[in-house]
């Protein structure tokens, strides 16, 4: 073969070659190209599950911030301005404040000195020692001045003492038949057989129960002044104390329910039987605030069948709670009778819990927060006018124009799609309540939140931190009881211990049961003079003067 023809075949083979690897390339191009598409997709997906997941991380990153400030912040039964657990640092709040100074401030009046001419005096006359009382110079006796230099001061003494009892005897000087000698009857005992008299049972029940302070701790302290008590001897008094209040629990809770203004919170309370259905020991104590009475439930359940069961089923009014979902399946409520107004102070928690966890988001945080203050400022000076006054009706506008402002910026707010989560979820919340949100403006009555039944059950609370709530049904019985007398008594500016001491003597007068007439001890029944005997503790115990 020639060479030019040997040429021309290997060229033609590095031909056919090349244009079959072109054609397998082609081949290989085109299957990319139809996968371009999908791989798009796919890289899309990816970026769509990293935004899920980016923003399930910063979700999951508030929370941990936010429970770390719960778990560890400085936190108090009671409320501080500087608690970090529902507090957002605004510089300009912090500015006004760094202006004001802790304490007395200037160009105020100081606080008046208290006055406790009620208790008892004892008088004590301190003279010069006999060889001090001449001149120093001279020598010279001093004579005694008509007037004396009078302080005071206050000093306590606790004493446990014995109460003997000598019954006298006497016999008969005439004739007739019977028994020769008489003895005088015994005074009545709240308890029979017990050595423990009312005043101490008073003191053991009031320790516990108003002072919040655990069995054993008071046995201590009885033990410093002499008085050493067996636990068992409590227990089982108070045991037997425990019926004898239940009347008057029973009408303080018919009086409760006649209110048109009710507070309600709940909270838990330990109690250490087993209970068939229940899983655990947490019960609920529930609380139910009226206009002059206060009513704690203990419940095992959570649920609304314990509001509802309070309430008649005909109850009207308006009940101020948090937005606890059980209230609002209340069939008082469901059926518009009992109207729910909520809590500010929990609608304000939302924004603060954004503000906390999501540090992007704190400046949108604290323009509503600052909203929220502005609604507090005008309803206080709202309700420093006479309703029926021009003052009055002018900041009652302003404060309508600032709720419908409110009201405005949380609509335009949530119409942006560009609003992130935590947001939206505290505005849909807010537009939600936006009714008992503002039950407030038809009556200036409502308050923006309910501090006040929060606050009633801080002294529980602290019961239930110190000796863990109750061992039996019947002392959570007891405890419900002594913290609705104690809470009501409060709000007729009545002595726990003076009351007490007249109610339990009665029934000890009555051989240990209920009086037959409890409507005479119910504080809304007391003449002003018995209000006024039961404001004060007595110098002495024992029963108060009779009206």
């Amino acid at each position: 073969m020639e060479p030019d023809a040997c040429r021309d075949a290997e060229l033609g083979a590095i031909v056919a070659q090349l244009r079959e690897e072109i054609s397998q390339l082609r081949r290989e191009v085109s299957g990319l190209r139809s996968e371009v598409g999908y791989w798009k997709s796919r890289h899309a997906d990816a970026l769509k599950r990293n935004e899920k997941l980016e923003r399930e991380l910063n979700q999951a990153r508030a929370e941990i911030k936010n429970l770390k400030a719960d778990l560890f912040g400085r936190k108090s039964e009671k409320q501080t301005s500087r608690d970090r657990s529902n507090h957002l640092e605004d510089p300009q709040e912090e500015d006004a404040k760094k202006k004001k100074k802790r304490g007395q401030q200037p160009n105020r009046p100081g606080p008046k000195r208290r006055d406790y001419s009620q208790l008892p005096v004892r008088e004590e006359t301190i003279e010069f020692p006999a060889e001090q009382c001449v001149c120093s110079r001279c020598g010279k006796p001093l004579a005694e001045h008509s007037r004396t230099e009078d302080s005071e001061q206050l000093e306590i003494e606790v004493e446990v003492f014995r109460r003997r009892l000598r019954r006298k005897r006497y016999q008969k000087t005439c004739d007739c038949p019977g028994r020769r000698t008489v003895t005088a009857a015994k005074p009545p005992k709240l308890i029979p057989k017990s050595r423990l008299g009312t005043s101490l049972w008073v003191h053991l029940l009031l320790e516990k129960f108003h002072g919040q302070r655990p069995i054993q701790r008071t046995i201590e302290q009885l033990g410093l002044h002499g008085l050493k008590l067996a636990p068992g001897t409590i227990i089982g008094g108070l045991k037997r104390i425990e019926p004898l209040l239940e009347p008057i629990h029973e009408a303080i809770r018919r009086r409760n329910v006649q209110s048109t203004y009710h507070q309600a919170d709940e909270t838990r309370w330990l109690v250490f039987v087993e209970k068939e259905g229940k899983n655990g020991h947490r019960w609920w104590l529930w609380v139910f605030a009226g206009k002059d009475t206060v009513v704690y439930v203990l419940d095992p359940s959570r649920s609304h069948a314990v509001p509802e069961a309070h309430f008649p089923v005909a109850a009207g009014g308006v009940l101020m709670v948090d937005r606890y979902s059980a209230y609002k399946a209340m069939q008082q409520v469901k059926v518009g009778k009992l109207l729910l107004a909520f809590c500010w102070a929990h609608v304000r928690r939302d924004f603060v819990r954004v503000g906390k966890g999501y540090r992007e988001l704190k400046e949108w945080a604290l323009a509503w927060l600052r909203r929220i203050r502005e609604l507090y400022r005008l309803n206080r000076l709202r309700m420093k006018h006479e309703p029926d006054c021009e003052a009055f009706a002018q900041a009652e506008n302003a404060l309508r124009d600032h709720v419908e402002s409110m009201r405005l910026a949380r609509d335009e707010e949530l119409a942006d799609t560009s609003l992130r989560a935590p947001c939206r979820g505290a505005l849909k919340s807010l537009r939600e309540h936006w009714g008992g949100l503002t039950l407030f403006l038809e009556d200036p009555r409502i308050p923006l939140d309910n501090n006040y039944s929060e606050r009633l059950v801080r002294n529980p609370a602290l019961g239930r931190k110190n000796y863990y709530g109750s061992g039996a049904e019947w002392s959570g019985r007891l405890a419900t009881m002594m913290f609705s007398l104690t809470a009501t008594l409060k709000l007729w500016d009545l002595n726990p211990r003076e009351w007490l001491l007249w109610y339990l003597e009665s029934c000890a007068a009555a051989g240990g049961q209920p009086p037959t007439d409890i409507e005479q001890f119910l504080p809304w029944n007391l003449s002003l003079e018995r209000r006024a005997s039961l404001s004060h503790p007595s110098a002495a115990a024992g029963t108060p003067d009779s009206s």
